[in-house]
């Protein structure tokens, strides 16, 4: 039967398209590929069209800050105060000594930011991650919360601590690695820095859902960044106090970039509009405009204590340097980028109101640079003079009635560490 089959299909005509493949199969026998089509074969790709790869999705444009209609802004680039029909009401109480104040704060935490990039690049402290062009951000929230809120912080919330009375050297004994988070969350309601990203908003929800039983009007804050937004905790932490009507004010600092990853690349629709789908409101506030950040963060505290719910902040701001000082972004972003973000400059703006509205002079601006430079030599001060930490502190309190294991890792670690000196002393003699 195999014998009559072949025949057969050797007479059936064959398309003249065939013949090129064919003669190209004679001239190379053995080839992979290069064997002639058979006539099904051929009217089977005839048939078929040949699949095009499918398009990658345009990536959606996002408006300026100038052109976003849905941005809350009170201060231009320039300093000039514009007034807004919702968020008026929540800064008329401000006196020039507050808007001095935070300038004062945002200058104080620039210097304290930039002392530790500097700290870090002599080799006094393992890593910084700089909060150079959030200051407005952070402290326009941070000044707008109760004493009894409860904040938590990502790694970058320099600003904030300073707002909840944080010691600054505190922060950069973590990143010199003398201690174990550096102070007590419960002093100023001010959890210790999350490395892992996203988790707090989680921890956040957990604590304002505790909040919510206990019946106080407390509200709870989780700080995090656009790249974070893209994390599973951060969608359950929306999801679970959404459902439980927690009050959580989940406040994301959208500096442009989560390392090298633009924003558009993470989202197809503005962050602050996630916020619908779990069923309560966002807003987004120009995050270089200190009284704008007062008067939303107010406004979206007002409506948690009022007990209606969660709610987002999405604060538009950009990161003039770094990621970290692990990172170099002139090899992702372009110079022109930063550039345009740096006449935006959150304390130039101040400075450029208080100066047209006669509510500071140049004696105030020269006192607090002497304070200022003050502060940068009392940070390098502290921290050249930081003991080193006791080595077996991390074995402590692992478990509250003790552990086999912990205690023989003890003792293995103890071992290690005194064959240094068995070494140092053996060099000696």
């Amino acid at each position: 039967m195999t014998a009559k089959k072949a025949p057969a299909r050797a007479a059936a005509p064959a398309p003249a398209k065939s013949a090129g493949p064919a003669k190209s199969a004679a001239k190379a026998p053995g080839r992979r590929g290069s064997a002639a089509k058979t006539p099904a074969t051929a009217r089977r790709a005839k048939a078929t069209p040949a699949k095009k790869a499918p398009a990658a999705p345009a990536a959606p444009a996002f408006a300026a800050p100038a052109d976003e209609p849905e941005l809350v802004q009170l201060l231009t680039a320039e300093g000039v105060r514009v007034p807004h029909p919702e968020y008026d009401r929540w800064v008329e109480d401000i006196t020039a000594d507050e808007l001095r104040g935070f300038y004062r704060d945002m200058v104080l935490t620039r210097r304290f930011d930039a002392e530790a990039t500097s700290l870090q690049r002599q080799g006094e402290l393992g890593l910084w991650p700089s909060l150079l062009g959030q200051e407005a951000a952070q402290i326009g929230s941070g000044r707008a919360l109760r004493p009894d809120d409860y904040v938590f912080p990502t790694y970058r919330e320099h600003g904030v601590a300073w707002c909840r009375g944080v010691d600054p050297t505190l922060l950069l004994g973590m990143f010199r690695g003398v201690n174990n988070g550096g102070w007590d969350p419960t002093s100023n309601n001010f959890h210790l820095y999350t490395i892992v990203i996203g988790s707090q908003a989680l921890h956040a929800t957990g604590y304002a859902m505790g909040i919510g039983l206990d019946g106080a009007d407390s509200a709870v804050v989780a700080y995090f960044g656009d790249g974070a937004s893209s994390q599973g905790d951060v969608a359950e932490a929306f999801t679970f106090s959404a459902v439980y009507n927690a009050p959580t004010l989940f406040f994301c600092q959208n500096n442009q970039w989560a390392i090298s990853e633009p924003t558009e690349r993470q989202t197809r629709v503005p962050l602050y509009q996630r916020a619908r789908g779990y069923g309560f409101p966002g807003v987004r506030v120009d995050g270089n405009d200190v009284l704008a950040v007062l008067a939303v963060t107010r406004a979206a505290l007002a409506h948690i204590r009022s007990g209606q719910g969660p709610m987002l902040v999405e604060a538009f701001t950009y990161r003039m340097g770094a990621h970290t000082t692990s990172d170099d972004p002139t090899r992702y972003r372009a110079d022109d980028e930063r550039q345009a973000w740096e006449a935006k400059d959150p304390i130039e703006r101040l400075r450029a109101h208080l100066l047209a509205e006669g509510l500071a002079d140049e004696a105030f601006f020269a006192s607090l640079e002497e304070e200022s430079e003050a502060m940068g030599r009392s940070v390098r001060e502290a921290i050249r003079a930081m003991p080193d930490p006791d080595r077996l502190a991390i074995f402590e309190n692992a478990y509250a009635d003790g552990s086999s294991l912990v205690d023989e890792e003890r003792a293995q670690f103890e071992e290690y560490q005194a064959s240094f000196a068995d070494v140092s002393a053996g060099e000696g003699e």
